[in-house]
């Protein structure tokens, strides 16, 4: 048995070490975090890392743990040979997961989790913005470590074990295996108290990239497909008594809108959704002052919201944000969930009961994450993509055709109708990584893209003033959420979710900048109450200029937390370690309670759909 013991020891060391060495390298490539981290800093990652690690190394350990038992018994086992397979399933599986997980660190800013799979029904799509070496690149290092992995596990693997022969033998052999079995499963459940292993086991500092570094991917990846179903079960902060007790009031019914924005009930509707547009590109906002001169000068022309924020931090979120009223979903993405996104509430299907026909535009492939699933879904009747552009102008930017191109078309879109009563929602493309765009004033590649963009919105919306179709027009522009911007901005800073919301078109009574809060989610319940049509049917959004609100507040998720903003302050929650991340400007238990009734609330409504 002392074999076998030895080589069950051996492996479990192996592929520990394994996870062990792979955080340094994790933390030495995402250089832009670690820049400031001492050597204990990095010897805490490794020592924190060890408990989640620990639990990857019992699950991978256990099919030769039970090729260990059978050897006791069919002692003509070839072990090497049976476990090769494995083994390079293994290998490739770690180091796949690695590697992913190191080179998307510095775009997401999050551990790599299910989330992924998202994406790779459109791979083309979800390269989009990477180069052909940096793919071929870490496509060399999978394979790499695949064989070094591979022949490590290999080599330590004996091709026969000493046969048992003895009864008295054999038992003491199922009795010892027996024992290294609690062991193992000591290690995968996270030891033997009433929780188990989770994420947050291995954070331990107020550095989140120290935490992240910390965290196994392999971990983190199996683990969120265990929390990405049963919502109505996630996230149940509160007894059903006290979450309606929190909750109720948040989210107001009713109430006479007592401001009137518009000089009509019935406008033509235009939505510009601007990929990652944060208000740090916005002078008007008081970010720099000459990236968005256009969005700056029309500020004056419209209604202007200074204090919007957006509801999530990716696209699919916050499309479902902003049409929908819905709240970004920390953990999975509504419109990847046909059978639950058809049953949300949209602008487009309240528009249809007054006569309104919606149509949506986007320069890109519409099947990436599901949208046109959405779309179709939720009230929009016809959708232009990028297979509805030429060739030439479908590549001319890495995510398919370019904003002046689209813009372009929207523009004659709107000149050339004939009908009356119609919605339009347009999602912007270029200013998304790799920010290549035909515009070269600014020398920083990130802004000029935002530079672009505003350059197109600013001709587009000079050429509209010149037709007949702006006098009943509603052009309403907001983000679909914030952006990585200055490089210490990440997805759970508050900042990132402050964004500019701005109303423009003939439709608009009289210019008015206004200091309202309004989340990206009150969109759609401020736009129909000014219609006057009814919106009870969003439950997740306000109207802001209504009777009703009298608790002005904002709510934004990111990668398995939320953030909670009113008159007091913010505070950030992060639900992997269970704990408060940050608190501005002092520490409020309030927001936190409001943030987890409103979580809780989502889920349990998401889990009826």
């Amino acid at each position: 048995m002392k074999k076998r013991l030895l080589y069950l020891l051996f492996l479990s060391g192996l592929t520990l070490t394994v996870f062990v060495l792979q955080k340094p390298l994790f933390m030495l490539y995402n250089r832009t975090f670690s820049r400031d981290c001492s050597v204990g800093d990095y010897m805490a990652v490794m020592l924190h890392g060890l408990k989640l690690d620990a639990t990857v190394t019992g699950y991978f350990v256990l099919l030769p743990w039970l090729g260990l038992l059978l050897s006791i018994f069919f002692y003509r086992i070839n072990l090497r040979k049976i476990l090769l397979p494995y083994y390079i399933i293994i290998a490739l599986f770690i180091a796949v997961v690695f590697v992913t997980d190191t080179s998307l660190y510095s775009f997401w800013n999050f551990k790599l989790d299910a989330m992924v799979l998202f994406y790779l029904d459109s791979p083309s799509e979800a390269m989009a913005s990477t180069p052909f070496m940096f793919i071929a690149l870490r496509a060399l290092a999978v394979i790499l470590l695949c064989v070094l992995y591979s022949l490590l596990f290999l080599k330590i693997t004996p091709a026969a074990f000493p046969p048992v022969k003895k009864i008295t033998g054999k038992l003491t052999g199922v009795l010892t295996m027996f024992l290294t079995g609690l062991v193992l499963f000591a290690f995968i459940r996270g030891g033997f108290k009433a929780s188990t292993a989770n994420t947050g086991r291995a954070y331990f500092s107020n550095n989140q990239f120290l935490n992240h570094s910390a965290v196994n991917p392999v971990f983190s990846f199996m683990y969120s497909f265990n929390i990405s179903e049963n919502f109505s079960e996630q996230f149940d902060f509160f007894q059903e008594e006290k979450r309606r007790e929190i909750f109720d009031g948040l989210y107001p019914e009713g109430g006479e809108t007592n401001v009137r924005l518009l000089n009509t009930e019935r406008p033509d509707i235009v939505i510009i959704l601007w990929e990652s547009l944060s208000g740090k590109f916005v002078g008007a906002l008081g970010g720099e002052p000459d990236i968005t001169p256009n969005i700056n000068r029309l500020s004056g022309e419209g209604i202007f919201f200074t204090r919007c924020y957006s509801g999530s931090f990716r696209t699919d979120r916050g499309i479902v944000c902003t049409l929908s009223g819905y709240p970004g979903l920390p953990t999975a993405s509504v419109m990847k969930l046909p059978v639950k996104s058809r049953n949300l509430p949209s602008i487009a299907k309240s528009l249809a009961k007054a006569g309104y026909k919606s149509d949506f535009l986007y320069g890109g492939d519409i099947d990436f994450t599901n949208m046109r699933s959405y779309f179709l879904g939720t009230g929009y009747l016809d959708i232009t993509s990028d297979e509805d552009f030429t060739l030439k102008e479908q590549r001319s930017h890495a995510w398919g055709v370019n904003d002046d191109i689209t813009f372009d078309h929207l523009y004659n879109a709107i000149c050339e109708r004939k009908d009356s009563l119609w919605h339009t929602g347009f999602l912007t493309l270029s200013s998304h990584e790799p920010f290549t765009v035909p515009y070269n004033r600014l020398e920083n590649k990130i802004p000029n893209a935002f530079a672009y963009t505003d350059e197109c919105f600013g001709q587009f919306i000079d050429r509209l003033k010149k037709t007949p179709a702006w006098d009943n027009l509603l052009i309403i522009l907001l983000a679909d959420h914030g952006c990585c911007y200055p490089a210490n901005v990440t997805t759970h800073d508050p900042d990132f979710f402050h964004t500019p919301m701005l109303w423009l078109g003939g439709a608009v009574a009289k210019p008015l900048k206004t200091d309202k809060m309004i989340s990206q989610t009150d969109l759609a319940a401020t736009l129909l109450g000014q219609l006057n049509i009814p919106h009870d049917d969003f439950t997740f959004s306000r109207n802001v200029f209504s009777s009703s609100y009298s608790y002005p507040f904002a709510f934004f998720s990111f990668n398995n937390g939320f953030g909670f903003r009113d008159s007091t302050g913010v505070s950030v929650y992060d639900n992997h370690p269970d704990r408060t991340i940050l608190e501005e400007p002092t520490p409020s238990p309030d927001r936190i309670e409001k943030g987890k009734a409103i979580m809780q609330t989502l889920y349990d409504d998401l889990g009826k759909r």
